[in-house]
C-alpha cells in the first residue's frame, strides 16, 4: 500500500477538497501520480482505478482518529469521560458544544471530500474507453456505494445537510441544505440500489465494497428513514428483506467468540461484511505520523504508574478518554454469570513488570491475614517486604458484579492490588475513579513498535453480521414481528453465552422491546462507533442520558440530536448557511 501524492485541490464553500490519501485496504494499492491532471488522468483505467481507490481514502479518516470516538461514544448512556484529553463537552452537553469546535468541522470535511471524489469517478469514468464496460459499471457501483455512505454518515450526524451529485471542481460559495428526506430519496437509496445491482457477492481486492455490505447499509438506512417523521413503515419491511439476504445469501457466519472476533491475527474472518483496513506494514514502516487507527488508546485505564507496572505494549497506551458509565457497568453485571462477552473483551489483569515499584506488605494485610506466594500468612516480620515479584500479578480488576466479594477484608488478603468500583476503607487508592476504571481490550494492539506508537494496524470492523441480526431484529419489532426479533436476539446471545449456559441466554418474544434493542446492542457493540447514532435513531438520546450518563443529564436538551452544523461551513457560504436549532447563531423562530 502507497500513499498517494495530491492530485487536485478544490476550494468548495462544503470544504477543501483534496484527492489525496491512502487506500483504506492493504489490497487496494494506489499510485503516485504526478506530472498529470486529474481530467486526463481520471478518463484512462489506470486513472480511474485510482481515482476509486481514492474515494475509499475517506474512511480511514471518518473511523480512526479521536473524533470519530467523541462523536459516537461520549454522551450516551454507555461510556463518560476519562481523567485526560478535550472535547469533554460532547460528554457534559454544555456550551462547550457549539459550532466552533474543530472536530465537527474535521469530520464534516473528509465527509464532504469523500463525496466529491465519488463524483469525480462517476462524472469522469463515463469518458473512460480503455476498461471493459463491466468492470466501469462495477468501478462506478463502489463510488456510489462510498458516496451513499458518506452521505448517511451526514444526515445522522447534522439531519439536513448540502446535497449534490456533481463534481465541483472551482470555487464554489452558494450551499444551501437539503431536507433529510430529499438525501435519502434522491442520494442514499438510489446509489445504493445501483451498487447492490452491480456490486460482486465478493471482491479479490479484499477491502472493495460488495453486494452484502450495500445491502447491508441500505437496510439500516430504511430502518434509520423508517423512525424518522418522513419514514413509513414499509422502511422496516425493506430492512428486514435486505437483512435477510445479508444474513443468507452471502456465506457469512459467526465467528466462535469474541475472543476470536477481536484476534488480531484473525481479522479476515467469516463475521466481517466491510471493513476499513490499516496494513501493519505502512503503519511500521511509514513512521508514527499519519493515519492509522487509534483505537487502541482510547479505553484504557491508567495502569502505567500503579504499583509494579510501568508502560508496556501488552497494557497499551492509556489516554483515559472514556469510561464504563456506572449504568453500562450494572447492564454488564446482570448476566455476567451466563455471558461471556465481558470476560472476553475487558482486562482482568496487569502483571507486573516493574521491580522498582513492587508495593510492600503493610500492617493492612498483617491485620487481615494476607497470605504470601508460598500460602504462609503475612506476619508483622514481612512489614516492608516485597508482596509479589516481576511476573507475578500486580494488578486485578473483577469488573461489574464481581465485586461484593472483595469488600471486606478480602481485598487485603492478596498480593495484589484490586480495583473494585467503590473503595473498601479510608484511604483505599484503588477503586473505580477517572484514572481507574475497566478496561476494553477489544481494540488494544500488540503490533505496535514502541510503548508509545499511536498508530494502530487493526482494521476496523464497519459491518459484521452480529450488528446485521440485532439490527433486523430492530426492523422486525417495529413491523410488529417480536417472535422473529427475539429469533435473532437469540443467535447473537447463544454465541455470546458461556459453557453450558445457552438455554439460560434465550430470551421470548415478551421480552423485546426497544429498551431490550438497545440493551443488546449496548453489550454485543461496546465501544464500536455505534452508540450515538442508535440512540438518536430509536428516539432514546434525550431519555437515557438523562437517565444513565448524570455528567450530562443536566444539560442535554432535544435539539442534541442533531450535531451543530461547523462555523467554518457557515463563514465560507455566501449568505451564510442555516444552523441546526438550538445551537448559536440559529434562526428557527
Amino acid at each position: 500500500m502507497k500513499n498517494n501524492k495530491n492530485i487536485k485541490s478544490i476550494i468548495l464553500a462544503l470544504a477543501l477538497i483534496a484527492f489525496t490519501a491512502q487506500s483504506c485496504s492493504d489490497f487496494l494499492d494506489e499510485k503516485l501520480i504526478s506530472d498529470v491532471s486529474a481530467g486526463s488522468y481520471y478518463t484512462t483505467a489506470a486513472g480511474l482505478e485510482d481515482a476509486v481507490d481514492a474515494t475509499y481514502s475517506f474512511l480511514r479518516e471518518i473511523h480512526s482518529n479521536e473524533r470519530a470516538y467523541m462523536l459516537t461514544i461520549f454522551g450516551t448512556d454507555t461510556h463518560t469521560n476519562g481523567a485526560d484529553g478535550g472535547y469533554k463537552s460532547f460528554n457534559f452537553y454544555d456550551n462547550g458544544l457549539n459550532p466552533t469546535v474543530n472536530i465537527l468541522d474535521q469530520q464534516w470535511t473528509f465527509l464532504y471530500q469523500g463525496i466529491n471524489q465519488a463524483n469525480a469517478v462517476l462524472n469522469r469514468s463515463e469518458a473512460v474507453s480503455d476498461m471493459s464496460a463491466a468492470l466501469k459499471t462495477q468501478r462506478q457501483a463502489e463510488a456510489r456505494f462510498l458516496r451513499a455512505y458518506y452521505y448517511f454518515y451526514l444526515v445522522q450526524t447534522w439531519g439536513d445537510v448540502y446535497l449534490t451529485l456533481e463534481e465541483t471542481i472551482g470555487a464554489e460559495v452558494e450551499a444551501a441544505p437539503s431536507p433529510q428526506s430529499a438525501v435519502y430519496a434522491d442520494g442514499i437509496i438510489p446509489d445504493l440500489e445501483f451498487a447492490i445491482a452491480n456490486l460482486p457477492d465478493a471482491q479479490s481486492d479484499y477491502g472493495r465494497a460488495t453486494k452484502g455490505a450495500a445491502q447491508f447499509l441500505l437496510a439500516k438506512a430504511y430502518l434509520t428513514r423508517g423512525q424518522q417523521s418522513f419514514g413509513s413503515p414499509a422502511d422496516f419491511a425493506s430492512a428486514n428483506t435486505l437483512f435477510s439476504n445479508v444474513i443468507n445469501d452471502h456465506g457469512y457466519a459467526l465467528v466462535e467468540s469474541h475472543d476470536a472476533l477481536w484476534d488480531q491475527d484473525n481479522q479476515i474472518n467469516s463475521e466481517i461484511i466491510w471493513a476499513v483496513q490499516y496494513a501493519t506494514d505502512l503503519i511500521l514502516n511509514g513512521g508514527n505520523g499519519g493515519v492509522g487507527n487509534r483505537g487502541h488508546l482510547y479505553f484504557l485505564m491508567e495502569y502505567d504508574i500503579r504499583a509494579g507496572m510501568i508502560r508496556d505494549i501488552e497494557g497499551g497506551r492509556p489516554f483515559k478518554r472514556f469510561r464504563p458509565t456506572d449504568y453500562m457497568n450494572s447492564v454488564w453485571a446482570e448476566d455476567r454469570d451466563i455471558d461471556a462477552r465481558y470476560d472476553q473483551t475487558y482486562k482482568h489483569a496487569y502483571i507486573s513488570n516493574n521491580p522498582k515499584s513492587i508495593p510492600k506488605w503493610e500492617q493492612v494485610h498483617v491485620t487481615n491475614g494476607a497470605k504470601k506466594a508460598d500460602g504462609s500468612t503475612v506476619t508483622a516480620s514481612d512489614i516492608g517486604t516485597d508482596r509479589f515479584t516481576v511476573g507475578d500479578t500486580a494488578i486485578y480488576v473483577p469488573g461489574p458484579g464481581k465485586d461484593a466479594e472483595w469488600m471486606t477484608g478480602k481485598k487485603f488478603q492478596v498480593r495484589y492490588n484490586v480495583i473494585t468500583q467503590d473503595p473498601a476503607f479510608d484511604g483505599d487508592q484503588y477503586f473505580y475513579t477517572e484514572r481507574l476504571f475497566p478496561t476494553l481490550k477489544k481494540f488494544i494492539d500488540p503490533r505496535r513498535p514502541t510503548i508509545q506508537w499511536e498508530r494502530g494496524s487493526r482494521d476496523w470492523f464497519v459491518m459484521r453480521l452480529a450488528d446485521a441480526y440485532l439490527l433486523r431484529a430492530e426492523a422486525r419489532f417495529l413491523a410488529g414481528n417480536s417472535a422473529g426479533a427475539a429469533d435473532d436476539i437469540n443467535v447473537v446471545r447463544t454465541r455470546a453465552a458461556k459453557d453450558g449456559m445457552e438455554a439460560a441466554m434465550q430470551i421470548t418474544a415478551a421480552d423485546v422491546d426497544i429498551d431490550f434493542i438497545l440493551r443488546e446492542r449496548a453489550l454485543e457493540l461496546d465501544g464500536e462507533q455505534c452508540r450515538w447514532f442508535d440512540l438518536v435513531r430509536t428516539g432514546k438520546l434525550v431519555e437515557y442520558v438523562r437517565a444513565y450518563n448524570p455528567l450530562g443529564a443536566g444539560n442535554i436538551q432535544d435539539y442534541h440530536t442533531k450535531r451543530p452544523i461547523p462555523q467554518t461551513q457557515i463563514d465560507r457560504t455566501v449568505g451564510g448557511y442555516p444552523q441546526n436549532c438550538g445551537y448559536p447563531g440559529a434562526d428557527c423562530n
